[in-house]
């Protein structure tokens, strides 16, 4: 089911709020993602939750907004897990086609080192609020955990694309392809060379005939 748009635009306007403070903890990197905000980036959500989102740059906020734009500088689309899979640092979904990019190329590659350069301070901030040393101990954590669930998603893909290739044999893998493709290649020379030996038997008998 599609959102309302009463319900888009209060989607819209909390990702707005949380990521114009997170980019206040990283003024370096917040000047580097509206500098590569040149044109409107809409991300299009597709089923099972059809959604789209755009960033645009406007005075020194990000703009985030619920609307479709029929020309947008850069389109991603994709399922909501594809993107979740490139916001915990999977850089394999453009690649497999999980994600599709269309636009200004250009500005894409900017855009994409504008978001490698995000670093938030979340620890001078959390110290703001319970000390340093607590807010370090916490931000350690926030860390691990982090690097723990990207490491995490990478052995799930990989044992769920080893069990469908191995165990269930749902999918051949690459090997079994080619394997494959190259038995069919020797199957169909044999076949030419033994056509081409009956042509010659067939042939021969016609020709002691004649003479």
């Amino acid at each position: 089911m599609m959102p309302g748009p009463t319900l888009r635009a209060a989607l819209s306007g909390m990702v707005e709020e949380a990521l114009n403070r997170t980019l206040a903890l990283d003024p370096a990197g917040h000047q580097a993602l509206l500098a590569a905000l040149r044109g409107t980036v809409q991300f299009r959500l597709t089923a099972p939750l059809p959604l789209t989102l755009t960033l645009s740059a406007s005075a020194d906020r990000v703009r985030v907004g619920s609307v479709e734009e029929p020309a947008p500088a850069i389109e991603i689309a994709g399922r909501p897990l594809a993107f979740l899979a490139l916001a915990q640092g999977d850089d394999q979904v453009f690649s497999d086609g999980r994600l599709t990019v269309h636009g200004d190329m250009a500005q894409a590659h900017q855009f994409q080192r504008a978001l490698d350069r995000l670093n938030p301070d979340w620890e001078a901030s959390l110290a703001k609020v319970m000390g340093d040393v607590p807010a370090h101990f916490l931000g350690r954590r926030l860390r691990a955990a982090l690097q723990w669930s990207r490491q995490a998603s990478a052995a799930l893909n990989a044992n769920v694309e080893e069990y469908i290739h191995e165990e269930s044999r749902a999918l051949p893998g690459r090997r079994e392809l080619e394997a494959t493709f190259h038995d069919i290649d020797e199957l169909h020379l044999r076949t030419e060379r033994l056509a081409a030996r009956l042509d010659h038997l067939t042939d021969a008998p016609r020709s002691s005939e004649t003479q």
